[in-house]
């Protein structure tokens, strides 16, 4: 018995590790990414977008499940033990054990998770959305006798659970899901000036903007609007803006955001350089973006609520190309294909095949769909219509 009490519990911790990692891997993988393998024809991409539709219920739903195969393993694992030895030795095998346990269900499949995100999570769909089913059952049935306590407590409830849900996912997100990307940024010459300097952040709002040099997308300082208001204070005349810059801080787009917080809180940084694989700018993060993942949208006195759909009196909408493929589904009562887009921007893009032309306009079903504005190769505002 004592034999098979150990297979037991090395299936079960066997199954319960996996389920870490490929939980892991879930999370870190982008919905964008397996949106464009599912049209690719990868039939498991397709159920992993599907997973990644409510990202914020996936660890609450694995939570249950991974806590009640560990309860299972542990239990056989620890009575075998316990038939074998007794006393002191007891104590010590079950705390060597314990940190055994933490290291081989938690600490090794998590880093697994991370470091294969979209293969692992594709490999293990099935199991996932299995589980997540179970999950799902399982929080279902933990309810309140009290229905009128449980009503007024639902609102509570929800908050804490979607802050509990950020943090979690906090730890498996990566900078390139929270930056501003390069189209963005708001950027300056490093040969301008400083009048010219102030003009800009005074416009743009802005406490730090980057410098480029003669290649727009090489970041080469970072100009401070405090350095600014002391040479105004000083009545300085005006000089090049790099001679006052600061050194840019470079993070790679793969870096968890969880390791960018506790490096930019050592260092008294408050804004980095999103660098992609080949070295090329791709964007920037500040420490606000990256509390905003766990607190929601931080607003200040001086942001404006810029609506992402705004109806137009001659019928039809206007919005913004930044606006999510699903919500301008939802707002329009129809559907679009799964395919390598996840913004109208994309869709126009994609309907296209080329960067459109400003006033350009495509069909898609009963809907006509005109590039309002296009900024370069990015398009920006999107018309769309009834036909």
């Amino acid at each position: 018995m004592i034999p098979l009490a150990f297979l037991v519990s090395a299936i079960l911790l066997l199954v319960t590790s996996t389920l870490r990692a490929a939980g892991a891997a879930l999370v870190r993988t982008s919905r964008a990414d397996a949106l464009h393998d599912a049209a690719e024809g990868n039939e498991r991409a397709a159920a992993v977008a599907d997973l990644l539709e409510l990202r914020a219920r996936i660890q609450p739903a694995l939570a249950p499940v991974l806590t009640g195969l560990l309860v299972l393993a542990v239990i056989p694992l620890t009575w075998a033990v316990s038939s074998l030895v007794s006393g002191w030795w007891l104590a010590l095998v079950v705390l060597v054990m314990a940190v055994v346990l933490v290291i081989v269900t938690d600490l090794v499949p998590r880093t697994i998770g991370r470091s294969r995100s979209s293969s692992l999570a594709y490999r293990l769909a099935p199991l996932l959305a299995v589980s997540i089913r179970l999950g799902d059952a399982a929080n279902d049935l933990v309810s309140d006798e009290d229905e009128q306590e449980a009503d007024d407590a639902t609102s509570d409830n929800d908050e804490e659970l979607e802050l509990i849900s950020s943090i979690i996912e906090f730890g498996d997100t990566i900078v390139r899901e929270v930056m501003m990307p390069r189209t963005d940024m708001v950027t300056l010459p490093a040969s301008a000036s400083t009048d010219e300097a102030v003009d800009l952040v005074l416009e743009a709002g802005r406490s730090r903007v980057p410098l480029t040099g003669e290649n727009v997308d090489d970041i080469v300082g970072i100009l401070y609007a405090r350095d600014l208001l002391e040479l105004y204070d000083q009545h300085s005349p005006p000089r090049p803006c790099l001679e006052i810059a600061h050194d840019p801080y470079f993070v790679p787009e793969t870096k968890p955001i969880a390791d960018l917080l506790r490096e930019m809180q050592a260092n008294q940084r408050h804004l980095a350089i999103v660098v992609d694989e080949f070295g090329g700018t791709a964007g920037l993060v500040t420490i606000e973006d990256l509390l905003e993942e766990i607190v929601g949208e931080i607003v200040d006195e001086y942001d404006t609520d810029e609506p992402m759909v705004i109806p137009l009196e001659e019928g039809g909408l206007l919005v913004d190309a930044r606006l999510d493929v699903d919500d301008l589904a939802s707002a329009l009562g129809t559907e679009f294909p799964d395919a390598d887009w996840d913004t109208v921007g994309g869709l126009i893009l994609g309907l296209a095949g080329r960067v459109p032309k400003t006033g350009e306009s495509f069909e898609y079903d009963d809907l006509l769909l005109t590039a309002e504005q296009v900024q370069g190769r990015r398009v920006a505002m999107v018309r769309v219509a009834r036909r």
